[in-house]
């Protein structure tokens, strides 16, 4: 994954992949395009619901795999 800086390549790899890019990595790109400040502040916008939305599925996906664990662990009697 070198899409760090590359937003065409993040997007070829969430399509490919179905990876969300993290992200400090999608902030670092918005930084780095030298918008004008109305496509930046919108841009900004857009980026706290995708930062809020990125926790809260890690959030749910770190529960279910904790869940799964739980299920699947062997007893111990």
């Amino acid at each position: 994954m070198d899409y760090h800086f590359d937003p065409q390549q993040a997007l070829e790899e969430l399509n490919e992949e179905a990876l969300l890019p993290n992200p400090v990595f999608v902030r670092d790109m918005i930084l780095r395009a030298k918008l004008a400040a109305d496509a930046a502040l919108e841009l900004n916008r857009e980026f706290q619901n995708y930062l809020a939305h990125f926790g809260e599925t890690q959030r749910l996906g770190r529960h279910l795999l904790t869940r799964l664990v739980e299920f699947t662990a062997p007893a111990t009697h």
